[in-house]
């Protein structure tokens, strides 16, 4: 298994040639960033979460993080362990070493409120990570072609350039 790099939220965007929402994590201790398609439901949660917003009724994240405190366990970590086929799978670690397999999405708007370490594979940064340079410009990673590389980089850009937060709010 590979070594994991310390990641947070940087943002949920929206996607605006899929509609989509994308949760982009950030490497605290470089330049690349993870872009992780999220359902709609996740990330209203995750952005709920983040902005500190408190539902009439609480989301199943809550629910779950209501029962795991009842239980009186608390979250230790959330890791996002695999892609495949830009299907991104996660862990939730809990104190006393128990994990239990997740969503990334899921795993996420767990770690958004709970303030946990967020985790992330170095071949799964490898392989759909996005690096950005000093000037700002997302760069391609080695790996892949240079074409869909070049395409990934030309997506990102494109969402970021035309996403408005007001994309998230109900």
């Amino acid at each position: 298994m590979s070594p994991n790099v310390r990641m947070e939220i940087a943002g949920v965007r929206m996607d605006v040639p899929t509609g989509q929402p994308v949760v982009v994590l950030r490497e605290l201790q470089g330049a690349r960033r993870l872009p992780i398609w999220v359902g709609t439901n996740e990330a209203t949660s995750i952005v709920f979460a983040l902005q500190g917003i408190e539902p009439p009724r609480p989301l199943t994240h809550d629910l779950l993080l209501s029962v795991v405190d009842q239980l009186g366990r608390s979250v230790r970590d959330v890791v996002v362990h695999t892609v495949e086929n830009t299907v991104f799978h996660a862990a939730i670690s809990f104190d006393d070493g128990t994990v239990v397999d997740a969503r990334a999405s899921d795993a996420l708007a767990i770690a958004a409120r709970t303030s946990c370490p967020i985790l992330c594979a170095t071949a799964v940064l490898d392989e759909a990570g996005l690096v950005l340079s000093a000037d700002g410009e997302l760069r391609e990673q080695a790996g892949g072609s240079p074409q869909e590389a070049e395409a990934q980089v030309r997506e990102f850009r494109d969402f970021l350039d035309h996403v408005d937060p007001d994309d998230f709010q109900s």
